[in-house]
């Protein structure tokens, strides 16, 4: 990698990939987001780039100027990632046509493109979370996943996916999400929660083949994301790729451990889901991996319990 583009860039998966980028010696990287009035500007403190430009207007200069000219990678992990967004056309705007731009130029420029997909693409599982199954009998649950799915779709019918990496990335936790608001991971909800009130809330089932608490999710540290999302781009493993760590495991068990890494005793209270979600909730996911394997990765993953007492210890040091 020679100069690198981020959007997304003090996002939580796009500031932990700066981050690796500057830990392996590179820092001639252009980060672009929207700061808004979000404290999203704190994760890019300590990292170096060189330059930072406002969603907008880094698009309006891809589409009028040579901006992209010796760049060498792009990271596109710029998208609202809301699931309960209910605005599609925003959404259509913002994630869908957005990348579209962004991949088509970076073909046109030979640059290594890699862009963020979604395990919300899944939808609730009825026909598996396979990388390497059709995609188009999937039914995303929200908008957001549709907004993803309709590039996958884009790209796969542009034959864009033998030259491009998508990564569908699953429930990823960690430093650099505090300014996600409702979006914010369980693990950082339940750090607060436990602090303030000594006890962490977890939604009902409302399936008699799952008890409270016992809903499973795939469940991945962000910094195991960022490596992968890195191997895959310098690499160039085209095509779409899982990025789970193809186990799930229960909301009970991430309670445990964000109890254990606190010192605290387990205390969990189960609450009403709201009605909104109720249809669009997933039960149960889990990344098949063989394809990542394949593909040569071999850094392993970090287990739930030590991704979260590492999460805790630097939100810790971050209070």
């Amino acid at each position: 990698m020679k100069r690198v583009i981020v959007t997304g860039g003090a996002g939580l998966i796009g500031s932990n990939i700066v981050r690796l980028l500057n830990e392996q010696g590179l820092s001639d990287i252009l980060v672009v987001d929207h700061l808004g009035t979000s404290s999203k500007w704190k994760n890019l403190r300590g990292l170096e780039y060189t330059d930072y430009l406002e969603k907008e207007e880094f698009l309006q200069k891809v589409q009028t100027t040579d901006i992209l000219k010796d760049y060498s990678h792009i990271f596109h992990l710029g998208a609202c990632s809301s699931t309960t967004e209910t605005d599609a056309s925003y959404l259509i705007r913002n994630n869908y046509e957005y990348t579209k731009i962004l991949a088509e130029e970076s073909l046109r420029k030979k640059i290594q493109f890699l862009y963020a997909s979604s395990a919300a693409t899944y939808g609730e599982g009825q026909f598996g979370y396979d990388d390497k199954a059709p995609i188009h009998p999937l039914k995303p649950l929200n908008m957001y996943g549709y907004s993803k799915h309709m590039f996958d779709l884009y790209a796969l019918r542009k034959g864009f996916l033998d030259k491009i990496t998508g990564v569908k990335y699953f429930n990823i936790f960690g430093f650099g999400e505090a300014h996600k608001e409702d979006m914010r991971s369980v693990v950082l909800k339940g750090y607060e929660q436990i602090l303030s009130e000594g006890k962490l809330k977890l939604f009902k089932s409302y399936r008699p083949d799952y008890k409270d608490g016992e809903q499973k999710r795939d469940f991945l540290y962000v910094k195991d994301a960022a490596k992968i999302s890195l191997f895959l781009l310098e690499n160039r493993k085209f095509g779409l790729y899982n990025v789970g760590r193809g186990q799930a495991e229960t909301w009970n068990s991430l309670a445990s451990a964000l109890f254990k890494a606190l010192g605290k005793s387990e205390n969990i209270e189960y609450m009403e889901m709201p009605e909104s979600l109720k249809a669009k909730y997933q039960y149960y996911t889990k990344a098949e991996t063989q394809k990542l394997i394949s593909s040569g990765y071999k850094e392993g993953f970090t287990d739930l319990e030590t991704a979260i007492a590492d999460y805790v210890d630097l939100l810790k040091k971050e209070d």
